[in-house]
Parts: structure tokens; C-alpha cells; sequence
């Protein structure tokens, strides 16, 4: 699919096929973004061939064994990222000599912060909507590690983290405190043995389940007296565990809550067995105007002080 004449200009469509190669790649094939696109597979099949002759190159092996890029594809896929972070800084800054409010606001979240009681989020990004509805919200969810490199590099204006370790390049604003504790369910042996009788030794020989993912090093402490006989790279595989009634574990108080009202966990020793999470929202320490993210972290400063 060799090219004679290299891109002379990008067009809009041009854009509009880039962006569906990245929803395609960040899903993982043409039939996994059926739905995110609202296109049909044989669509998306011929977007990407166009895409393919526009550039001049193969981007990405499809068939039986599977979707994978090529390294041509994978070089462009960071380009065409590149490119439409490159779009939005620019329309920021239009945005800014107009100081309107009109573009999108990408933000990365970690999964189950919605039933935290103070949404101080939910109600920041009500205050944007409420100013202008020419913004577009992006909410995604995904890894703290990810959230970090999406603001690094520009895909994610903002994103809610534990706040465990700082990484230079970042600004942290603090949003919650979380507090976890350890739960077993209704069908695990511990659920109606009393506080009293849960001794240090009789959990270490209990089956826990342990995250992969960061912790505050008090947490630390305390997954080291368990027996970790699971893992899980969420909160949601966490819960997904405890209620298998195989393992014990530790959950935000207020995602068990839901299953704790129903009599389905239980928290155990409660007051020796518990931890706290910061919890931020990381920006670019670098970065440029951005009326819409100024007007969300003003928002967000409001919801702080009660205004």
C-alpha cells in the first residue's frame, strides 16, 4: 500500500477517520466498537481501509487471529493522538480570547467513587453544564497509572486518583478522604463470629483478596497480615470476590454500603481494621490556558466552600 506522494493536508474527514482508528484501537477491534461508535462493523471496515489509503499504509492486522496494530500503525496512532490534543489546546485558546465556554472536557476517574457522599465531582460538572452547554463531558474510567499518563500527555485535561505518590509534572488539588475496611459476606465462616473472637491469627489464615494496584502504606500494613490467596486490579473485582463468599477483603465504606444494608458483608472489627485514602484531582503542572478547566476547578473550589 505503498504511497508515492506524502500527506499534503489534513481535512476534516481525515480527522473524523483518525478518531475513529484510536476508539477503535483503545477498544480493541472493529466489533467491540460497534457500540461506542453506533456504526456497523462492515462500516468501521471501510473507514479504516480509506483511512489506510489516505496514509499510504497498513495500520492494523484483522482476521481470524485476531486485531493487532502494525508498528507503522502503532507510530500513527500516537501521531493522530498528538494531533487531537494539539486540536483541543487550540480551540482552548480560542476559547479563552472569546471567553466562551464551548469544546470538551476530558477527565479519567477511578471506578466507584459515585457513591461517595460528598459528589463534589458530580455537582463541579453540574456548574459547568449549568454556564454553558456548549461543553462536552468525557468521563472515562480507567487505572490511576493511566489517568496520570492521559494528563501527562494531554489527552485528560483532569483526573480523580488516589493521592498516594506525587509525580512531578502534576498539580494535585485534594478532593475526599476514603475509608476502607475489611469485609467478609454472609457466606464466609467470619460473618457471625463476634469482633471479640477475630484475633490477628485466626485472619492470617483466612483467604484475602489483594489489589494490584497502589496503596497508602498504612493499607500496606495491613494487607501484609493476611494471607493473599487472590488478586484484583479494582475495587469491583474486589466486591466481586468478597461476595463469592471465598475470601475477606478490604472495601470504601461507602461501595459496601449497598451490600452491607442488605445483609450480604459485613465489616470485620471495624475499629482496628481500617485505613484512609486521599483522594485528588490531578491537572498538568504545565499547562496552558484552558477556559473550560478553569471554570471546573472554580467550580470545584465552590463546591469545597459550600457556595
Amino acid at each position: 500500500m505503498a504511497q508515492r506522494n506524502p500527506l499534503q493536508q489534513v481535512s476534516d474527514f481525515d480527522l473524523r477517520l483518525l478518531r475513529l482508528y484510536i476508539t477503535v484501537v483503545e477498544c480493541g477491534g472493529f466489533t467491540a466498537a460497534e457500540g461506542v461508535l453506533g456504526i456497523t462493523r462492515s462500516a468501521i471496515s471501510q473507514h479504516m481501509n480509506d483511512l489506510e489509503k489516505r496514509l499510504g499504509m497498513r495500520l492494523c492486522q484483522r482476521g481470524r487471529a485476531g486485531f493487532a496494530l502494525t508498528a507503522e500503525g502503532r507510530e500513527v496512532l500516537q501521531a493522530a493522538q498528538k494531533a487531537l490534543a494539539a486540536i483541543e489546546i487550540f480551540r482552548a485558546d480560542v476559547n479563552q480570547l472569546h471567553q466562551q465556554l464551548r469544546g470538551d472536557l476530558n477527565i479519567g476517574i477511578i471506578n466507584n467513587l459515585v457513591t461517595l457522599p460528598r459528589m463534589r465531582i458530580t455537582r463541579a460538572l453540574k456548574l459547568l453544564r449549568d454556564h454553558s452547554a456548549g461543553v462536552r463531558i468525557n468521563l472515562g474510567m480507567t487505572t490511576p497509572a493511566e489517568i496520570e499518563r492521559g494528563v501527562l500527555d494531554g489527552r485528560l485535561h483532569a483526573g480523580a486518583i488516589p493521592a498516594i505518590a506525587s509525580l512531578s509534572g502534576l498539580d494535585y488539588l485534594p478532593l475526599y478522604q476514603e475509608n476502607s475496611f475489611l469485609y467478609c459476606s454472609r457466606e464466609h465462616r467470619l460473618f457471625s463470629l463476634p469482633d471479640m473472637d477475630i484475633s490477628d491469627n485466626l485472619l492470617a489464615g483466612e483467604d484475602a483478596i489483594v489489589p494490584t494496584y497502589r496503596l497508602p502504606a498504612a493499607a500496606i500494613t495491613l494487607y501484609q497480615r493476611l494471607h493473599g490467596a487472590a488478586s484484583a486490579s479494582d475495587r469491583e473485582g474486589i466486591a466481586f470476590l468478597i461476595l463469592s463468599g471465598s475470601f475477606i477483603g478490604y472495601l470504601p465504606d461507602h461501595y459496601a454500603r449497598q451490600w452491607e444494608a442488605k445483609g450480604m458483608l459485613r465489616p470485620l472489627c471495624p475499629e482496628r481494621l481500617q485505613f484512609a485514602t486521599p483522594l485528588a484531582l490531578i491537572t498538568r503542572a504545565a499547562r496552558g490556558n484552558n477556559l473550560i478547566l478553569d471554570r471546573f476547578l472554580e467550580a470545584l473550589g465552590k463546591e469545597e466552600a459550600g457556595i
